[in-house]
C-alpha cells in the first residue's frame, strides 16, 4: 500500500455535497452527529496492541514499534454512521496513552476538541476500496458499495501523536437530510 494515496483535497464534482461537508467538517464529528440524532452512542469494537497500518506513515517508525489500536463505531439512533480507527505508538509514555486506555465507549473527539493542548494536523482524504485493510471492517457495519470515503488526521499532544481515521458509512447521508 502506498502512503501517498491519501490526498489533501477532495475531488470536485462527483462527490455528493452532503458527504463532502461531513468529510470537510473541521470540528468534532461526535458533536455534529449528536446534533443530528436523538440517541448517539460510541460502540467500542476493539482496543489492543497491534501494528500501525502501512499507510499510517504519519507515525514515527510505524513498523518498528507496536501501537495501541482502537476501533469504534459512531451510531445515531442505533444506525452505524462512522467507523473510526485510532493508532497511537506505544513507544514512549505519556498521558495520551493513559487517556486512550480509559476511554472505553466514550468519544475520543470529546477529548481531542476540548483539551487545549491538542494540535490537529491537516485532514487528508481517501476513497477506500476492498484493497484497504479498513474497508472490510467498516463495510461489515452497513456498507454495500465498492468504496467508502475516509478522512485521516494526526493529532499531537506534546511529543505524542495519534492518527485518527474516520470512515463514513452510507447512512451518514441520511443525517444531513434530517433536522434534529
Amino acid at each position: 500500500m502506498r502512503r501517498n494515496r491519501w490526498r489533501a483535497r477532495l475531488p470536485g464534482g462527483a462527490l455528493d455535497a452532503d458527504l463532502a461537508s461531513w468529510l470537510r467538517e473541521p470540528g468534532s464529528l461526535t458533536g455534529r452527529c449528536q446534533r443530528h440524532c436523538h440517541t448517539f452512542r460510541v460502540r467500542l469494537l476493539r482496543y489492543e496492541t497491534g501494528r500501525a497500518l502501512a499507510d499510517e506513515g504519519l507515525l514515527r517508525r510505524p513498523s518498528r514499534h507496536p501501537a495501541w489500536v482502537r476501533e469504534v463505531v459512531l451510531e445515531c439512533d442505533g444506525v452505524p454512521v462512522i467507523f473510526a480507527h485510532t493508532t497511537l505508538s506505544t513507544a514512549g509514555n505519556g498521558r495520551l496513552g493513559r487517556w486512550l486506555s480509559r476511554l472505553g465507549s466514550n468519544s475520543l473527539g470529546s477529548l481531542l476538541f476540548t483539551h487545549p493542548g491538542f494540535r490537529r494536523g491537516q485532514i487528508e482524504f481517501l476513497r477506500l476500496d476492498r484493497r484497504h485493510p479498513l474497508f472490510g471492517r467498516a463495510a461489515a457495519l452497513g456498507a454495500d458499495g465498492r468504496y467508502l470515503w475516509a478522512r485521516r488526521s494526526l493529532h499531537r499532544l506534546g511529543t505524542q501523536e495519534v492518527v485518527v481515521t474516520e470512515v463514513f458509512l452510507p447512512a451518514i447521508n441520511r443525517l444531513s437530510k434530517r433536522s434534529s
